[in-house]
């Protein structure tokens, strides 16, 4: 029988430290009920100790999974430990994932901590850990670019401690492959209680290889879990892509021989929903996910697909959740089709008056766009669940004029605590006038570093998905908005935008 390959996501902590990916509690809660439908053994839901909004995130993420095992994120210390105890207490399954840098450079630069003093802290860190839950995660920060010998002393104690699962990260994306899964391999040969721990792998994409990096592990290394997140999201240049790593080992069964739980059927909602959720778009030629992965535009191509798919595809669109046929719904559909839409999408609204109010929005968006398409509802629903958490900033309604040769104007009603202010201001162009209407009264002083235009299906009567991103006193946001009118769209993200910079939520940056 194949050996299992534990999938082990954190998007929900690693992905989410990306500039400007921060989500809500209630985002959160909606991307982990859609990776338990798609099966991950493990989510990682945050990081309990980094701030409040990030404890009740995981403990209500605990609350609510029951198929997956819920981990929390700690430093190697006992108030990171506890707090993250304290939040997965309601855990159907729990496990905590505690770290300390184990590099030269990290040890000497950041910690200030000689390796005696690390290595210590990683035992009672370890020890304190298993004394409250059964499953404990262990992660030597920079482990690629530790010294091997230092390594092998630091993961024999730990997992002497209790330690079940040792990960070994390559936090700064530097490793390639042979010699990563090398370096894997050697640890396990030359610690002594190697087998009473699941080895792991973490790798970031630096250098473009955390996919490569991360097989090389499990099929070199004899790694049996793999950390990564849904469309390689993550800080810098982001993490191991799940859904490649998973279609990699399952279209390559001859090769690496693994079996995984996951549900491949749900790697596109789950890609969609992450996308959506955070404003980071997905490249059109992103390996499984992207629009044009499975799309032929040579003529020798479409003859060879036409004639027998396996020509050229190698894995099947409809297996990993892309479907001919996504016109689900119109504005003849009733409610309880909208109800049947949303469960089958992995949305689940709070109270009945959350679905009238979401579907009174569909209605509304259906006399203007004929054809619903599920993106459109989850943008809809998206939307829905930021205007109920009281925000600050409300859009209300905008006109604008533009013609050739004349500078565009925009009047823009919004609200501001529940009062509504109308802003007046010319600009460049249509989109650049109605942001300057809305920040003439704000005065927020951000700085746009982003500004991205992404059309939710593919007809000019789709929807318009905009994200803005801004960046005011060293904090980076994203604000994601949708509407057919691309000058709406583009004003309800800028005040998405600066709802999350009023956010008060501190935040402590960490890495594994």
């Amino acid at each position: 029988m194949a050996d299992k390959l534990i999938i082990f996501d954190t998007t929900l902590r690693d992905g989410e430290q990306s500039p400007g990916a921060s989500m809500t509690r209630d985002e959160k809660l909606r991307i982990a009920r859609q990776l338990e439908r798609l099966r991950v053994d493990v989510i990682e839901a945050g990081f309990a100790a980094s701030s409040n909004g990030d404890f009740e995130a995981v403990k209500a993420i605990a609350n609510v999974i029951k198929d997956s095992t819920v981990c929390s994120l700690s430093r190697a210390n006992d108030r990171d430990i506890s707090r993250a105890a304290e939040a997965l207490a309601g855990a159907n399954s729990s496990r905590i994932h505690t770290f300390i840098a184990t590099s030269a450079l990290h040890m000497e630069k950041k910690l200030r901590m000689t390796p005696e003093q690390v290595l210590e802290q990683a035992k009672q860190a370890v020890r304190f850990a298993r004394n409250l839950v059964a499953d404990v995660e262990f992660s030597p920060e920079d482990g690629y670019r530790s010294d091997p010998d230092f390594l092998c002393r630091v993961i024999e104690a730990v997992i002497a401690e209790g330690a079940t699962t040792i990960n070994v990260p390559d936090t700064v994306g530097y490793a390639i492959p042979e010699l990563y899964g090398n370096f894997i391999k050697s640890l396990r040969e030359r610690v002594p209680n190697s087998d009473k721990a699941i080895w792991s792998v973490h790798c970031h994409n630096d250098l473009g290889m955390a996919v490569a990096n991360s097989l090389a592990g499990v099929k070199i290394g004899g790694a049996r879990q793999v950390e990564c997140t849904i469309n390689g999201l993550g800080e810098r240049a982001g993490n191991c892509a799940l859904e490649e790593v998973v279609m990699a080992i399952r279209t390559r069964r001859d090769y690496f021989d693994l079996a995984m739980g996951i549900d491949i059927s749900q790697i596109v909602a789950s890609s969609r929903m992450v996308s959506q959720t955070t404003g980071f778009v997905v490249q059109p030629n992103k390996a499984v996910v992207g629009a044009n992965a499975f799309a032929h535009a040579s003529g020798i191509h479409q003859d060879g697909v036409l004639k027998a798919r396996d020509t050229y595809e190698i894995m099947r669109a409809e297996d990993v959740g892309w479907s001919a046929n996504k016109i689900v719904l119109g504005k003849l559909s009733g409610r309880n089709a909208f109800k049947q839409r949303l469960q089958e999408l992995g949305v689940q609204m709070e109270s009945e008056a959350d679905i009238n109010t979401a579907f009174a929005k569909f209605k509304e968006l259906a006399d203007r766009k004929s054809e619903i398409f599920d993106e459109d509802i989850l943008a809809l629903v998206s939307e829905e669940a930021v205007t109920q958490q009281r925000e600050q900033y409300g859009f209300v309604s905008l006109s604008q004029h533009s013609e050739t040769g004349e500078r565009p104007h925009a009047s823009i009603v919004f609200t501001v605590d529940g009062k509504e202010f109308t802003g007046e201001s010319d600009g460049n162009g249509p989109v650049d006038a109605s942001l300057k209407a809305i920040e003439m009264h704000v005065k927020s002083g951000a700085e746009m570093v982003l500004y991205s235009v992404n059309a939710i299906s593919g007809s000019t009567e789709s929807q318009g998905e905009v994200t803005v991103r801004l960046q005011n006193s060293g904090r980076v946001v994203n604000g994601v908005g949708a509407d057919p009118d691309i000058i709406v769209a583009s004003a309800k993200a800028y005040l998405s935008a600066l709802n999350k910079l009023q956010s008060k939520a501190d935040r402590v940056a960490a890495q594994g």
